[in-house]
């Protein structure tokens, strides 16, 4: 009885040895994520001529002055939201109003719902996409296939759509890089059967996967051909001419 008892024992230090293991690797994962650049933070800091940056509610918004559309974005997966900012500023620059969404864990699956109740705090802006980058652009395609009715289009940066979006009406636009290393071709080229047939794709020659945002390198990412400045002036090119938030007087 004694040694049976010992046994018990032993087994039970050993379950709570590994839970606490268990719970030690969960909070290192989910701890170590890619940091925004001092210029993606001096960004928001100091943003352009003619933006706004307004901060609140875990959001951080880029509002031009005459704004024509606006766009939600979801950060990348491990990724700090804040990492967005240069290309957010350069999209409000085109009169885009831009509201970058904070993930607890920075990890979209933890708040899918975060484009939630931000339109009605712009009434001023009557046609919004939402839009993310790689696991955030996922989330945000999601979002889109159950709130389609609300929003005129999607904008996947090196990201793709699980959901069928083909009858959603929305206007979609995928952008990737050609020396992207972290994207799963496979999937997404099996996954464009989901979007729309009149979606549009945009390759970037010599972009890669965190050029999309200004984090630094990232582990299995390939090496850039073009600079981050110039990756995120085709985006936003892309980005502008598929949203038409321009105003073709200028």
């Amino acid at each position: 009885m004694a040694i049976s008892e010992k046994k018990r024992s032993i087994v039970r230090l050993l379950a709570i040895l590994l839970i606490l293991a268990l719970i030690a690797g969960v909070a290192v994962y989910l701890g170590t994520y890619y940091h925004a650049s001092p210029d993606a933070m001096e960004t928001i800091a100091n943003p352009p001529a003619g933006v706004t940056v307004e901060t609140a509610d875990g959001r951080i918004a880029f509002v031009p002055e005459h704004p024509t559309a606006g766009l939600i974005f979801y950060p990348g997966g491990k990724v700090q939201y804040e990492a967005y900012a240069p290309l957010m500023a350069a999209c409000a620059e085109r009169g885009i109003l831009c509201v970058l969404v904070h993930m607890p864990c920075n990890l979209a699956v933890f708040a899918p719902n975060a484009a939630d109740g931000i339109a009605e705090q712009y009434p001023e802006i009557n046609r919004w996409y939402v839009g993310g980058h790689s696991l955030g652009g996922a989330f945000a395609a999601r979002y889109a296939a159950k709130h389609a009715d609300a929003l005129e289009g999607l904008i996947l940066l090196a990201a793709y759509a699980t959901d069928d979006l083909t009858d959603s009406g929305l206007a979609v636009l995928s952008v990737v890089g050609t020396e992207d290393g972290v994207l799963n071709v496979g999937k997404y080229d099996a996954c464009r059967t989901n979007l729309p047939a009149d979606a549009e794709e945009c390759v970037i020659e010599g972009g890669n996967h965190a050029q999309f945002g200004s984090y630094g390198a990232q582990s299995g990412d390939g090496t850039a051909k073009i600079t981050p400045g110039e990756q995120w002036a085709q985006t936003v090119s892309a980005i502008e001419a598929r949203m038409g938030a321009k105003d073709t007087e200028d």
